[in-house]
């Protein structure tokens, strides 16, 4: 079976829209979008998903101000820690080092 001069037509998997394609140049000649989708049936449903957006925005912002709060502790606290262990463990010798290997 030979391939036809003639374009066809493919429809996206992802998008839905339908593309023109040319076998000679293997190229997309032509194409026509998908319809948009309604997100919303009614301003009812759509005002209360931008409450609840919101509501999800305020919570991650007031996550975020505790963490920055309490930032200043957890490092020195994590600090403190890296300093115990390095005390622990006595450099006795010297790093490996990639090029010593050979």
């Amino acid at each position: 079976m030979g391939l036809s001069d003639q374009p066809f037509e493919v429809m996206c998997p992802d998008c839905g829209a339908m593309l023109k394609v040319d076998p000679v140049t293997r190229s997309v000649i032509a194409h026509k979008s998908a319809p948009k989708k309604k997100m919303f049936e009614d301003f009812g449903e759509a005002a209360k998903a931008l409450r609840e957006a919101d509501a999800r925005r305020d919570s991650i912002f007031q996550q975020s101000v505790d963490a920055q709060k309490n930032k200043d502790d957890v490092m020195a606290k994590k600090f403190a820690e890296a300093v115990k262990k390095a005390k622990e463990t006595p450099l006795t010798d010297r790093p490996l080092r990639d090029f010593d290997l050979d």
